[in-house]
């Protein structure tokens, strides 16, 4: 993929830190063939423009003893679109909102500690959105691939 005003040492960069955001500038100075403080000052440029958005660690909830995990398709009224994607944005639950083309409008992922959790969040936040007119749930069995930034 391309991407406009990224050179190819800034692709690597990114690359690397893709697969290790630990990486150290030194390690990543050896890969790309230029010095440790280059390095720095390319990624704290990548960050001020908002290229690279920040670092996190990453947890797989299936490896969470009783945790489950489900794929949500929600579609609202147009009118109430707004206040469903408010409503969904501060539930702690609630880990990716995707406004989606499509019947559906929304695409939502959600974890839970375990089935009453999920059961609670399902009664309670789910089945009182306004303006509600269909949801389908998908229950997430296994992770086959899940790649973490994107293809440069």
């Amino acid at each position: 993929m391309f991407l406009e005003g990224l050179d190819k040492i800034d692709q690597k960069i990114v690359s690397l830190l893709i697969k290790n955001a630990r990486m150290s500038y030194s390690d990543i100075a050896k890969e790309v063939a230029i010095s440790r403080v280059a390095v720095k000052n390319r990624i704290e440029a990548l960050e001020k423009k908002g290229i690279i958005e920040g670092y996190t660690t990453i947890i797989d909830p299936q490896m969470i003893s009783g945790a489950i995990s489900c794929f949500f398709s929600i579609e609202v009224k147009p009118d109430m679109l707004e206040e469903v994607i408010k409503i969904l944005d501060h539930n702690d639950t609630v880990t990716q909102i995707y406004r989606v083309t499509g019947r559906s409008k929304l695409h939502v992922h959600v974890v839970a500690s375990d089935n009453n959790e999920m059961e609670n969040f399902i009664n309670m936040t789910i089945d009182k959105l306004p303006g509600l007119i269909n949801v389908d749930t998908d229950i997430i069995l296994s992770r086959i691939k899940d790649i973490k930034g994107i293809r440069l």
